[in-house]
C-alpha cells in the first residue's frame, strides 16, 4: 500500500513543481494536481509523461492509477483568478 504523501515527495524530487497536490485514500489509485515551469511548451500528453517518470516502475505496479490534472504556472495563475 502506498500513501498520496510518498507519491509527493517523489514527484517533488524530480520534477520542480510550484504547486504540488496528490490525493487517495485506497493506497493504488490517486488523483493529483501538479503545475510546473517544466510543462511550457509541451502537450499534456507529454507533461503527464513527465510526472510518471518521476515515479519509475512503481506505476502500473504498487500506483495502478494516478489521474492527473498539470498546468504550467501561467494556466495556474489563470485558473486561480477564475475560482475567484
Amino acid at each position: 500500500m502506498f500513501l498520496a504523501s510518498e507519491i509527493e515527495r517523489l514527484v517533488a524530487a524530480g520534477l520542480e513543481c510550484e504547486f504540488l497536490k496528490i490525493e487517495g485514500d485506497d493506497g493504488t489509485h490517486f488523483a493529483g494536481v501538479v503545475v510546473s515551469p517544466a510543462f511550457e511548451g509541451k502537450p499534456r500528453v507529454r507533461q503527464h509523461q513527465a510526472v510518471y517518470a518521476t515515479l519509475g516502475k512503481l506505476m502500473g505496479n504498487e500506483i495502478h492509477a494516478l489521474q492527473l490534472t498539470t498546468y504550467t504556472p501561467a494556466q495556474w495563475a489563470e485558473f486561480q483568478k477564475e475560482l475567484g
